[in-house]
């Protein structure tokens, strides 16, 4: 059972937080009203496999926060999540050896997808997050996509039903399955999960 502490200095968001990871999926959840709280937490205890650190929280200051914890606890997996951040900030976030960025406005599911795909080994980032440059060159095979297939495509890389995309992208379920049918056919694989293995094999996320 997966051990996450999340530390955020909104008593309502991060209780909010840590009760629906406990009710939707086998989490141990701890939490940590403020950076220095939650390096004191994790003082001693091995079992804790994901550390949320909030941006704006009292003693992070900036992204000074991340770099301490990711030195004090190197095999502890680091996401940084945040409501106001820019793409410059979660950018070098990432850069700085964060396994993933979460924006507070993502859909509750959205967010446990995000957090088990970090959990697996992988390093999460939202797509429109990523730099323009990035999303003008995608990779020869992807080049023919369009931005809301590109987005879509995200979404099923993180394992969400066609109604959870449909929600995220704010369109119909209806337009998301036309979408991915048009996606799988420019991709030439036979279905979503073929489709998901070659975008990660790219890298493209």
């Amino acid at each position: 059972m997966p051990c996450i502490l999340i530390a955020d200095d909104h008593d309502l968001v991060r209780d909010t937080i840590a009760a629906y990871l406990e009710a939707v999926d086998e989490f141990t959840v701890i939490t940590a009203s403020n950076f220095e709280a939650a390096l004191g937490s994790m003082k001693g205890i091995n079992a804790v496999d994901l550390l949320i650190l909030d941006y704006n929280m009292p003693g992070m200051n900036g992204l000074e926060g991340l770099e301490r914890a990711r030195k004090s606890h190197p095999a502890i997996k680091v996401v940084l999540m945040s409501g106001v951040a820019n793409k410059d900030v979660a950018q070098t976030a990432m850069s700085m050896g964060a396994d993933g960025f979460i924006p507070k406005r993502l859909a509750a599911k959205s967010m446990v997808n995000a957090i088990n795909f970090v959990l697996a080994g992988e390093r999460y980032f939202p797509v429109d997050f990523a730099e323009p440059e990035q999303a003008a060159a995608p990779p020869a095979n992807f080049a023919d996509l369009t931005e809301r297939e590109m987005q879509t495509l995200e979404q099923l890389c993180i394992g969400l039903s066609n109604k959870d995309i449909a929600r995220n992208l704010g369109v119909q379920e209806v337009t998301v399955k036309l979408h991915v049918k048009n996606l799988l056919a420019k991709l030439n694989v036979s279905n979503r999960t073929q489709a998901a293995i070659l975008a990660k094999e790219q890298h493209l996320f």
